[in-house]
């Protein structure tokens, strides 16, 4: 099977989570990472679902799974060892059209999760399309030293000039260049021993105009 990769946009869109065990608990920490309003169908919970849910981090729908409980979901993921439920539900969702992961059962998916590297706003996602979750993650591991924080740093550094410019009335093909200059300078790379001087010195010379290692640190602040 061929997968469309994309990116979802979860912030506050309810994920139904059945199984409050260890994989369950796992799916349940990255959709919360990501915004998701997390709900649980489940008859037990690890102690740390337990927590989460005590906080108010994610709501409990049941102990036991019922159709009705999942008709408004945006997606649902299924984390039991229960295959013929597993399979249930999955056909359920596909019939409502909502988006489904089924753990360890690609073939009641309709969609997959790559295994991933985040550096700030960096994601990089890296998929066997269900064939070998093991070789996606050990080339995720060999990716990972590659990019390092100075990669989340330079995006907010990007993030924030980019505004700037755009909000300005500089050309367009100026705002390009310096784009383009920017991804092609040193900054990158010094970011990895932050040497603020330096980095100030490079942008200004990129901007044409004076950057201070303070102006480097606001720019790098969230």
């Amino acid at each position: 099977m061929a997968y469309y990769p994309v990116l979802l946009d979860l912030s506050g869109k309810k994920a139904v989570v059945i199984g409050g065990g260890k994989v369950g608990q796992r799916k349940i920490e990255t959709l919360l990472e990501y915004g998701a309003a997390v709900h649980v169908i489940s008859r037990d919970l690890t102690p740390d679902l337990q927590r989460l849910l005590k906080s108010g981090d994610i709501k409990l729908l049941a102990e036991e799974f019922d159709e009705s409980l999942i008709l408004d979901a945006f997606l649902v993921v299924i984390a039991t060892n229960d295959m013929t439920l597993n399979r249930r539900i999955s056909l359920i969702a596909r019939e409502k059209n909502i988006l489904v992961n089924a753990v360890d059962q690609p073939e009641e998916c309709s969609f997959i999760v790559p295994s991933v590297i985040k550096r700030g706003d960096l994601l990089i996602a890296v998929s066997t399309s269900g064939k070998s979750p093991a070789l996606a993650r050990k080339v995720r591991e060999g990716l990972e030293d590659k990019f390092g924080d100075e990669y989340g740093y330079f995006l907010k550094i990007m993030g924030k000039i980019r505004k700037e410019l755009i909000s300005g009335s500089m050309p367009e093909a100026e705002r390009t260049r310096i784009f383009h200059d920017l991804v092609d300078s040193p900054v990158l790379e010094l970011l990895r021993t932050m040497d603020m001087s330096a980095i100030a010195s490079e942008l200004g010379t990129i901007l044409k105009k004076e950057i201070s290692s303070n102006d480097v640190r606001q720019y790098m602040r969230d």
